[in-house]
C-alpha cells in the first residue's frame, strides 16, 4: 500500500502520509478535470496547500513519476480513447488533451504508447482487430506445449477470483511505456516464462484485463488489476538477481495511467503468421514462441 511505503521510507506517521496522499488524490482529479487547459506546478502545489518543492516530492514518492510526467500521461491516455473511438483528426486531438504541439504530441504518443497514433488508429480499423479477435476467441485452446528451459520466468498471483487476461511485461524503465523487452501472456494467474533477453537492468510489470468477447474492450480497458516486481532486475549471462514473481491488485488512483497498446503489440506478433498446431489441424497462433503449460494456466512467450 502506498501508506505503508512511505511510512516505512520516510519514518513519517501513518496520520501525515495519509494527508499527503490525500492531498496528491485531490490533485490527480483535479488534472483529470482540467486536461485541455494549462496546468503548472504551482498551480498543483497551491491544490494541494504545500510549496512546489514540497508538492513535487511527496507526489513522486506516491506515485513514482513527477506531476507534470503524470499529467501528460493523463492526457495521452484520454487521446488514446479518443483515437479509437472517435473520427476526429489526430491535430484536433492532439488540441483536444491540451497540447500545443502536434510534432511534441506525435512524439511522446509514440514514445509512451509504442505506436503512433495514426497508426493506433489503423490498426484498430484494419487487420489487427482480427487477431485480436482470434486472440480473444482461441486463445485458451492451444494444447501444442513446447516448454521453454531457458529466460526469465516467474509466478503471478492474485488475491480472489480473475478471469480474464494476464499481460507481463519487462521495461527498461521504472514505469512501462514503449515496447517491452520481452513479454508473456497468461490466461489466468500462474506461471509465466518469457524468452531470454540481453545483459541489463529491467523493471518487470503485469497487468490484468476482465474477459470480454469485444476486443475493442481489451484496447479501452483500464487494467483493473496490476502489479510491479520489487525494484530493478539485473540481468548477466541469462541469469536474473531478485524476484520475479509479481502479485496483482486492484488499480489505484495514484497509479499512473497504462499507455502501452498491449493488445496491440501481441496482435501485432499474432499476425506475423507463425503456426501452431492443435487438434483437428493448424490455427495461426503468430509469433508465439513458446507455450508453457502450467497444470490448466497456459503462459504464451511472445
Amino acid at each position: 500500500m502506498a501508506i505503508q511505503r512511505l511510512s516505512y521510507d520516510t519514518g513519517c506517521r501513518a496520520s501525515t502520509i495519509a494527508a499527503r496522499v490525500w492531498a496528491v488524490e485531490q490533485v490527480i482529479r483535479a488534472m483529470r478535470e482540467r486536461l485541455h487547459e494549462p496546468l503548472s506546478l504551482q498551480d498543483m502545489a497551491n491544490i494541494a496547500f504545500v510549496s512546489p518543492y514540497h508538492f513535487n516530492r511527496i507526489f513522486r514518492a506516491i506515485t513514482g513519476i513527477p506531476p507534470c510526467e503524470f499529467l501528460a500521461m493523463l492526457r495521452l491516455d484520454a487521446a488514446r480513447r479518443l483515437l479509437l473511438t472517435t473520427d476526429r483528426s489526430v491535430t484536433d486531438i492532439c488540441f483536444d488533451v491540451g497540447y500545443t504541439s502536434l510534432g511534441t504530441f506525435t512524439t511522446r504518443f509514440t514514445q509512451l504508447v509504442g505506436l503512433s497514433p495514426r497508426r493506433l488508429r489503423y490498426l484498430a480499423n484494419g487487420a489487427a482487430m482480427f487477431y485480436l479477435q482470434r486472440l480473444c476467441d482461441s486463445l485458451t485452446r492451444f494444447t501444442h506445449v513446447v516448454p521453454l528451459r531457458t529466460g526469465l520466468g516467474g509466478q503471478v498471483s492474485v488475491s480472489g477470483d480473475f478471469a480474464g487476461l494476464i499481460f507481463i511485461g519487462l521495461f527498461s524503465t521504472p514505469v512501462p511505456q514503449g515496447r517491452p523487452v520481452a513479454c508473456a501472456l497468461l490466461t489466468r494467474p500462474g506461471t509465466y516464462r518469457m524468452a531470454p533477453v540481453p545483459d541489463g537492468c529491467y523493471y518487470l510489470f503485469a497487468a490484468g484485463l476482465s474477459a470480454s468477447d469485444d476486443p475493442l474492450a481489451y484496447l479501452l480497458s483500464d487494467m483493473p488489476l496490476r502489479g510491479a516486481g520489487q525494484g530493478p532486475l539485473p540481468v548477466y549471462s541469462g541469469q536474473v538477481s531478485g524476484s520475479t514473481d509479481i502479485m496483482l491488485r486492484p488499480v489505484r488512483l495514484t497509479d499512473p495511467p497504462i499507455l502501452i497498446a498491449l493488445p496491440f503489440l501481441v496482435a501485432e506478433r499474432l499476425a506475423a503468421g507463425t503456426r501452431m498446431e492443435r487438434p483437428g489441424g493448424k490455427v495461426m497462433a503468430g509469433n508465439i514462441l513458446s507455450v508453457v503449460h502450467d497444470r490448466e494456466t497456459l503462459s504464451y512467450v511472445l
